[in-house]
This record gives structure tokens, C-alpha cells and sequence, in this order.
């Protein structure tokens, strides 16, 4: 079985759902589908959530019957049975009821998670009544069944892949399975979401627990490119890419997947293959436990960086120095992306600004505080082992007229990271394509 996973503009639209429905029903093989909600329809539902917050439920009541005729218009084109039409339509009048029910009452932030979590629930279920009117065995499993996050807010793998299998065994010989992404419950049963990596999370999670044979993420881009196509001309699709390459790409920039999404098929071996929605015949990227040695694979950038520096000659030789200057950020949930240490001074980076005075405040105590803002992260991507003589010197002698704040290397095999000026930014990404990838 393998587990195909298809993001908001992939299901944005009624003909591409049809498309999407053509897709899975290529198969040959059992398929378990994870689809997010239709590309608008989340930030429709948060804004109906920041109505309620604010006490304006007539300004909630307006998003409500907004988005109730377009998901009616879109089962008009979506359905031509007359009694499937009408029994979605039955669906949707109770799903805007249920919307429209949270104006009334007192309103938190549990209910807010339970009034997102409605997008998917309307496109599977919008999918499946396609699917099964056009004569394909396919069945809705509710994603609330069986995903499940631990008391840390962490998914919880054993008691997805027991409940899965539960599920699994009772709707046994299907040929098309079908679920939301993104929603879970908590610890304590409450309707939640799994934040960071979304539904390519829940892909994972599932694909790991059935186990599958593979696992695709199908988006409206070629897999990942070699730089960033958007700023940098002639970028290639990337074929292959190790599991640490992946996540190194992920988390500095590569937008198409979030870096902690692959980690349930990295522990469980099972290869991710990014797919194109809009060019199915694309071969796409695949993600494995396969490093290709002595290849550097691709750069990413990484906007909205800050950096801090922070000098003291009380630090020469001083223990407990860099602990007291963690412990900092630590207490204002804020990471650190990267750091340099010298005898005398610490600098590290940040993409998250929003405690920023604060820390500054406190690093004052312990020294001098200078800080750079419009700062960016560029990071060069594949097999780095400090073994590989000259490749370190390939990436310097590409940002040789770029001036570099900071450069990290030797904290991963798989990178050599430069902070630069988001002003930079451009002709650095393309000056690494011209000197690493061009050359060869």
C-alpha cells in the first residue's frame, strides 16, 4: 500500500479534485489518501475564529454564509447524481449549522481548533462522494479516530498505529481509503492539530504506522529544486535526496516540505517521493536513507533573520558563560539557528524576533550587545563531510564578493551555512548555482 498525500491547491477546486481523483485512481495497488482542506478555506475559518474572539458574531455569520454558497457552488460542479448531490448538500447544511452554533456560546481556543479542523473534514468528504460516484471503492476514514498527539503536544506513534490498525482491519479490501491531514486529537480527546508540517505530517505518521511502501506528497511544484527557482534562473529538480539532506533543505527554506514531517518515514525506512499535481509524469524527488557520496545536492535561503552579538572579556576562560546566555533565550522560547564563539564574544542568528528586546535586555548584563536585523541564512546542501577535501572551499570561493556575517560548518555532515544581508541574498544563490552546479 502506498500513502498519497495532496496539499490545499492540489484539491483547490472542484475540476482539480476531478483531477486528483483521476490520479488515484491510476493505481493499481490499495492506497491510503490524505487530503488538507481546499486551498482558501483554513484562513476563511481563522478569520471566522478572530470574529469570534473579538465578540462579532455577526461579522462570524458573515464568513460563515460566504463560504457555505461557494462550497455549494462547488459541489454543484463537483457532483452530477441527484441523490449524492443532495445527500452532500444534507452534509454541507449541517457542517455551516455546526459553524454558525459556535456564535452563540462562549468562545476558546479549543473551539477554534474544532472550527479548522472543519476544512478537512468538508474536502474528504467531498472527495470520497466524487470518487464513489464515479465507481471507485473508495471509503472515508475520520482522521479524529486514530491520530492522536501525547501530552508534550507530540504525536504519539504507538497509539496511531494501534488505532490504525483497528480501523484498518474493520474496513478491510477497499481499494481507495481516505483521510483528513492536519487534525488529530489531544491527550485528553480533545480536537486538535498536529502544527508544525501539517498534513505532509499526517502522511508520514500513517505511512510509518501501516507501514506503507511509499509515501508521495503530491504539491503544484516539480519536487525540489537545486536553488530556489523563484530568484535563480536554470534551477533543476533535485532526483534524489538523503533524509538529513532533505531536512537541512527543509528547514532553511525549501518551502515544499517541512523538516519534521520526514521523520516517521526516516526511523521506519520507507522513501517520500514529491510529486507535481499540475505534471504527474514528472518523476518528482525521492527521499531515502541513500546518501550519494562526495555530491553537493542544493542551496536554500532563509529569510528574516537577526543576528546578536554579544562581547565580554569576562568571558575569557569563564565556565558557565555560554550556559547563562542560552539559558536566555531558552526562557523566551526563542532558537538559535546558528552560532560562533570567539575567546571574547558569542554571535548567534534568530528567526524569531518577537522576544528580541527583551533578550537584548537581559544579554546586557553579561556584556556589549550589538544586533544586525534583515539578515538571511544561506545554506549549501549535500554530502560535507569535513573528508571531502575542497568542497568547503567551492561554496567560500562562490560567496567570495559577498560579505558573510557568519558562516557555520562542522555541526552537520550535510551543510555549510552563510549569514548574510537579505540585500545579498539574490547574488549570492546565484553565484553558489554558477560555481556548483554549473562548473560540473
Amino acid at each position: 500500500m502506498k500513502v498519497m498525500k495532496f496539499g490545499g491547491t492540489s484539491v483547490g477546486t472542484p475540476e482539480r479534485m476531478k483531477h486528483v481523483a483521476s490520479l488515484i485512481a491510476e493505481s493499481n495497488e490499495p492506497t491510503f489518501v490524505v487530503l488538507s482542506a481546499m486551498s482558501g478555506t483554513t484562513n476563511s475559518l481563522v478569520e471566522i475564529a478572530n470574529y469570534l474572539y473579538k465578540k462579532n458574531p455577526e461579522g462570524a455569520n458573515e464568513i460563515i454564509n460566504s463560504l457555505e454558497k461557494q462550497y455549494i457552488q462547488h459541489v454543484e460542479e463537483l457532483l452530477f447524481n441527484k441523490e449524492a448531490k443532495e445527500k452532500m448538500l444534507d452534509f454541507l447544511h449541517e457542517e455551516f449549522d455546526y459553524l454558525h452554533s459556535f456564535t452563540k456560546d462562549l468562545f476558546t481556543s479549543f473551539e477554534e481548533k474544532s472550527i479548522v479542523a472543519q476544512g478537512e473534514i468538508l474536502s474528504t468528504n467531498m472527495m470520497v462522494s466524487y470518487m464513489q460516484e464515479q465507481g471507485i471503492d473508495a471509503i472515508l476514514l475520520s482522521a479524529l479516530d486514530f491520530m492522536r498527539t501525547d501530552k508534550n503536544a507530540e504525536p504519539d506513534p504507538q497509539y496511531i498505529k494501534e488505532k490504525l490498525a483497528n480501523v484498518m482491519n474493520e474496513h478491510q479490501g477497499h481499494q481507495v481509503y481516505v483521510t483528513q491531514g492536519f487534525i488529530c486529537r489531544n491527550a485528553y480527546g480533545e480536537v486538535d492539530n498536529l502544527l508544525r508540517g501539517g498534513s505532509d505530517y499526517t502522511a508520514s505518521l500513517i505511512g510509518a504506522a501501516l507501514p506503507a511502501e511509499e509515501i508521495q506528497i503530491w504539491t503544484d511544484i516539480d519536487g525540489m529544486h537545486n536553488n530556489d527557482p523563484r530568484i535563480v534562473d536554470n534551477t533543476e529538480a533535485i532526483r534524489q535526496l538523503n533524509f538529513e539532506e532533505a531536512a537541512e533543505l527543509a528547514y532553511f527554506g525549501a518551502k515544499i516540505l517541512h523538516p519534521t514531517c520526514v521523520q516517521p518515514a526516516k526511523f521506519a525506512g520507507i522513501p517520500v517521493r514529491l510529486k507535481n499535481t499540475m505534471n504527474p509524469k514528472a518523476e518528482g524527488t525521492i527521499i531515502d536513507n541513500v546518501l550519494v557520496r562526495g555530491k553537493i545536492k542544493a542551496v536554500a535561503a532563509k529569510d528574516n533573520i537577526t543576528a546578536i552579538k554579544i562581547k565580554s572579556s569576562r568571558m575569557l576562560l569563564a565556565t558557565g558563560f555560554l550556559r547563562k546566555i542560552f539559558e536566555i533565550f531558552e526562557s523566551y522560547q526563542t532558537p538559535i539557528d546558528m552560532i560562533a564563539t570567539s575567546e571574547v564574544g558569542v554571535s548567534m542568528s534568530i528567526d524569531n524576533d518577537s522576544h528580541l528586546n527583551d533578550i537584548v535586555n537581559e544579554l546586557k548584563q553579561y556584556g556589549t550587545v550589538t544586533v544586525d536585523s534583515d539578515m538571511c541564512i544561506v545554506c549549501v546542501v549535500g554530502d560535507l563531510d569535513w573528508s571531502n577535501l575542497g568542497f568547503e572551499t567551492l561554496a567560500l570561493d562562490a560567496m567570495k564578493n559577498i560579505p558573510v556575517r557568519m558562516i557555520s560548518y562542522g555541526g552537520s555532515n550535510y551543510n555549510i551555512s552563510f549569514l548574510i544581508r537579505k540585500a545579498d541574498k539574490k547574488r549570492a544563490l546565484q553565484n553558489l548555482s554558477d560555481v556548483l552546479f554549473r562548473s560540473v
